[in-house]
């Protein structure tokens, strides 16, 4: 039996309904035993991703160097979840690749590394209390709140600057970034883009939104 999630594809716009097949035929589906929804792909589309992430890793052996692929692919096999995010970030655009590993842990990090933010999540103001606080023309969705159905987190603005430093990114769109406490309770969001050779960081009110920022993830695996 397929379960439907709106709540996903309200943000999408002209990528919903390629998000929609994928999610109402293979996504996730509903097991009457438990009675709980299971972020878990079917396999044909966990190898189609898998497929499709080998070829993005072994095409940037600069983002990840020192890695190996077998250690990575056996690592998402074990957590289907994070497939299931994965799966998320690459139907939204994110184009998601390794950048790292944790030496504490020994989970590998994964950055959305589309060239400009991703096409699928962007006209999204900031989070929910933004979006609330709109009286009109309200978008959407919110940043935080589609991350969060997509079980990853925005990048903070350190790992853009780490992003930044794999190649330009963002050069003709921006992308919001986990936005810090003091700022956000004095009505604010931050946001990066490169421009003039160099990285920037600037800020706009939560509440606002643009056709060309969105946002970009990181999941640990």
């Amino acid at each position: 039996m397929v379960v439907l999630i709106p709540r996903l594809l309200v943000f999408l716009g002209d990528e919903s309904n390629r998000l929609h097949d994928k999610l109402t035929i293979e996504l996730t589906h509903y097991d009457p035993l438990t009675m709980t929804t299971k972020k878990e792909l079917m396999p044909t589309q966990r190898d189609e991703l898998l497929h499709t992430l080998r070829k993005r890793f072994e095409k940037n052996m600069g983002r990840h160097q020192g890695l190996a692929w077998d250690k990575i692919q056996a690592r998402l096999e074990a957590n289907p979840e994070k497939l299931w995010s994965l799966d998320g970030m690459e139907v939204t655009g994110g184009e998601p690749d390794v950048v790292g590993q944790d030496k504490k842990t020994g989970a590998y990090i994964f950055f959305d590394c589309s060239a400009e933010s991703p096409k699928g999540r962007r006209s999204l103001c900031y989070d929910r209390d933004a979006l609330e606080s709109r009286k009109a023309h309200k978008p959407a969705n919110s940043a935080l709140d589609v991350a969060a159905e997509m079980g990853i987190e925005l990048l903070t603005e350190e790992q853009y600057h780490s992003l930044q430093q794999l190649g330009q990114f963002d050069t003709k769109t921006s992308s919001w970034l986990k936005t810090p406490a003091d700022v956000r309770t004095l009505g604010g969001a931050i946001f990066g883009d490169w421009r003039f050779g160099r990285v920037f960081i600037y800020h706009n009110g939560a509440e606002s939104y643009y056709g060309a920022r969105g946002f970009r993830g990181v999941l640990t695996v």
